[in-house]
């Protein structure tokens, strides 16, 4: 009998701490770039010691055809650092649950979604930037460019890489800026004269300026922390912040409706706003969701000077329309 009971105890213990185990597994699909998560884990992995974390990197547009395709058979608990544009996207197709982490109200207005709670809530801002490499420019003879009217000259013709906006945040990011601040008839007008001086449409936002800092090509149209980034490793690159403006993005937190159950996803997303992480994020971006942190060298002091205003609500809206538009003129 005394056997039976002791049994019955560790049985009714498993019972309890298998759910209570299973719930600290946070599955994450993020786009973040490897060297930040790298940076980033090691105090997540302090912070929050019991949770077991299943990482997905991969690009914005690849997450994004994920996450979207499944919908029905969810399997991320929560988006960490994706732009803000799909997550408007997400938020309307209905796969996200809202969720007010700990210590929001920190959080700048602009860095969250307008609903309460909100369906996202943002960590950083990232800028498209020129990476230049300056032994290619030259050896081909290149004048530095200064905007983005610049990489249509004939002189650059067949020296310009920028990422595809279908795979990357980045490449739609260029592209959508480009038509909100020249309208959509000039904007094409001016995306059809830049392709003709692009010699390759690469998967990746990063890579572009990784071309450039290698010297596989002259010119990245890429975003400011791989140029900042490239140049600090000692590459021979300059970073270029456009004149008429570099169009920017957010890279932005979620709950899925999967994650809505899961607790140790709401501790994660807690931690992803707290001066710790915010500080973190401060090391690579000029703008973080929370105010106070230093920018990091290199970089403008106060990015509402050069960059050019992104509507993230007509991103997401026409997002399907414009990568169609885009992949029927460019794609090869």
């Amino acid at each position: 009998m005394r056997r039976f009971r002791v049994l019955v105890l560790v049985l009714a213990i498993l019972a309890v701490a298998g759910p209570a185990s299973a719930a600290e597994t946070v599955v994450i699909y993020t786009a973040i770039e490897n060297e930040q998560i790298t940076d980033y884990m090691k105090a997540v992995k302090k912070s929050l010691p019991t949770l077991d974390i299943k990482m997905l990197r991969f690009s914005t547009g690849d997450i994004s055809a994920r996450f979207m395709a499944e919908k029905d058979n969810m399997q991320a608990d929560l988006i960490w650092g994706v732009a803000a544009t799909n997550m408007l996207v997400f938020k309307n197709a209905g796969l996200l649950a809202p969720y007010a982490p700990k210590g929001l109200e920190r959080v700048q207005p602009l860095f969250r979604d307008k609903a309460n709670p909100p369906s996202w809530v943002g960590i950083d801002v990232f800028m498209s930037a020129f990476c230049v490499n300056t032994e290619v420019a030259k050896k081909e003879k290149l004048p530095m460019p200064a905007s983005w009217a610049d990489l249509t000259k004939p002189v650059y013709k067949g020296h310009v890489v920028m990422s595809n906006p279908n795979s990357s945040g980045t490449g739609y990011l260029s592209v959508v800026s480009v038509l909100q601040r020249l309208k959509e008839n000039e904007g094409w007008k001016y995306l059809d004269a830049l392709d003709r001086n692009i010699a390759e449409y690469t998967k990746s936002g990063s890579k572009p300026c990784k071309d450039a800092a290698a010297g596989e090509r002259a010119i990245g149209v890429s975003f400011e922390y791989v140029a900042l980034a490239m140049k600090q490793k000692g590459s021979p690159v300059v970073m270029v912040l456009p004149k008429e403006g570099a169009g920017y993005e957010m890279e932005a937190n979620a709950l899925t409706r999967k994650g809505a159950g899961n607790p140790a996803a709401k501790r994660f997303l807690d931690w992803a706003i707290t001066d710790e992480a915010m500080a973190l994020y401060a090391k690579y971006f000029a703008a973080v969701g929370v105010a106070g942190f230093p920018v990091p060298e290199g970089l403008p002091k106060d990015i509402s000077k050069v960059v050019y205003p992104n509507d993230f609500e007509w991103s997401a809206k026409n997002r399907d329309r414009i990568l169609a538009e885009w992949s029927k003129r460019y794609a090869k």
